[in-house]
């Protein structure tokens, strides 16, 4: 995951200040997400996964109102199709917060877990990871379909 983000940042970096911003927010969230494995149990980990979860929301937040918002209105002035096909996966985004905000509202409190508790945050981190690495594809996309098909019109300018 956290090379795939690096290939992103390599592969986009330098197209907009607002996505470059973005993708160093998604590395930071990555790294920190590795990092919770390696916590321990109490305030090690409660501050780590604080941090976490201020990030995530961050990092959604800022997607959907500021990154999305910007690309489809640079996408809208070039009248392509390539703002069509970007708003064909914000259905497919969705789900992806949803559940980021559940895993926030559950552990952004995690204060005296027990056994089971802390079992069920690894299995409930592990599905977050995942559905993660799911969103950012599905964003990884959204700038390609817009980065690259505008991308002649660009050059030609």
């Amino acid at each position: 995951m956290l090379e795939k983000c690096r290939n992103a940042q390599e592969r986009w970096g330098g197209v907009s200040d607002i996505i470059d911003q973005w993708l160093e927010q998604r590395q930071r969230l990555i790294s920190t997400l590795f990092s919770l494995s390696d916590c321990e149990i109490g305030k090690p980990l409660n501050e780590q996964l604080t941090l976490f979860c201020d990030l995530l929301m961050d990092y959604i937040s800022s997607g959907h109102f500021e990154v999305y918002e910007q690309l489809l209105r640079e996408g809208s002035d070039f009248g392509d199709g390539s703002v069509e096909k970007v708003q064909a996966l914000f259905p497919k985004i969705q789900p992806t917060t949803d559940a980021a905000l559940d895993f926030n509202d559950q552990y952004g409190q995690f204060d005296h877990p027990t056994l089971r508790d802390i079992r069920e945050f690894a299995d409930e981190l592990s599905r977050l990871g995942e559905t993660l690495e799911d969103r950012f594809e599905l964003e990884d996309q959204m700038i390609e379909i817009l980065h690259t098909a505008h991308k002649p019109i660009a050059e030609e300018a």
